[in-house]
């Protein structure tokens, strides 16, 4: 397993604010402890993020002229959230390269629309690394699966139309930020109640998986959320620590060789949100059960 971190991505926080350096912190303590590859990433350009995002939103994150209460503006951000970004754009090409990558970086990105700021995120990490590999004709066809509580609105705004994409989310609902509710096009969406425990989860995302197969992508990526832990201070979800396992090992399971075709299905993570006290164990058993491929 590679994963891509640099200690940069430490170096901004708001007092109180769920979205802070300690959670990655702690997953890179425990995952160091484990037989992975570590590497550093760069940032992302802007040509990157003008793919998916308006000039009018780079240009906010750039000089704070942006207002969202759950976004703060960091004198650094903009460098920060660039390499983020960045780091999805090397996990997208090392799994182009056969390797199972994860980017274990913060600000997450999956509620970054093309012309707004939001949710904890100001770059769409993964609609660039997707973005990027589309436009480079190093896929052809792309499928995202986000299993973040929250409703990756952001992906979704970005990719609905795009059918050289399929975007699936399982997520929360009612909950933040009130989208997903429906199934539009080419974004698969399953809205999913609170209290919502593992069988019911696990069904759900055999059910996206399936749709995912039918799509036949040539590379998967992932929006990893681990906010549908059942002690997750701001969601209502009940999985356990294992079923993040299990997650792991189903996307294993469809990306193997055996069931992908002649060749494993490239395969990459970016980390989106979670933040419960055992944020890095449920990171860990993830990493785990999607390394068996």
């Amino acid at each position: 397993m590679i994963v891509i971190y640099s200690p940069r991505c430490l170096d901004y926080a708001a007092p109180g604010h769920p979205e802070n350096p300690e959670r990655v912190r702690s997953a890179v303590a425990l995952l160091h402890k484990e037989f992975h590859t570590w590497i550093v990433p760069g940032p992302c350009t802007d040509e990157d993020i003008l793919r998916v995002h308006s000039s009018r939103l780079l240009t906010a994150v750039q000089t704070g002229s942006f207002a969202d209460a759950d976004t703060p503006f960091f004198s650094e951000i903009f460098e920060i959230a660039k390499l983020s970004a960045g780091a999805a754009i090397l996990a997208s090409e090392h799994a182009v390269a056969g390797k199972t990558t994860f980017s274990l970086m913060r600000p997450p990105g999956h509620h970054a629309e093309r012309n707004r700021i939001m949710g904890f995120c100001y770059f769409n990490n993964i609609a660039i690394a997707v973005a990027r590999l589309l436009e480079q004709g190093k896929v052809k066809r792309a499928a995202i699966l986000d299993f973040d509580c929250h409703h990756g609105n952001g992906t979704e705004d970005i990719v609905r139309g795009d059918k050289r994409v399929l975007f699936v989310s399982l997520h929360q609902s009612p909950c933040y930020p009130g989208t997903g509710s429906v199934t539009q096009g080419n974004c698969v969406n399953y809205p999913l109640p609170p209290g919502t425990g593992p069988e019911q989860f696990l069904a759900a995302l055999d059910q996206g998986i399936q749709r995912i197969r039918q799509f036949r992508p040539e590379i998967l990526a992932i929006s990893a959320g681990f906010d549908a832990y059942k002690t997750d201070p701001i969601t209502h979800m009940g999985l356990e620590i294992d079923t993040f396992h299990d997650i792991g090992q189903r996307i294993a399971d469809f990306t193997s060789p055996a069931t992908a075709g002649a060749s494993a299905l490239p395969c990459f993570a970016v980390l989106e949100g979670g933040y419960s006290r055992d944020f890095a164990r449920c990171v860990d058993a993830f990493l785990t059960g999607w390394e068996r491929r």
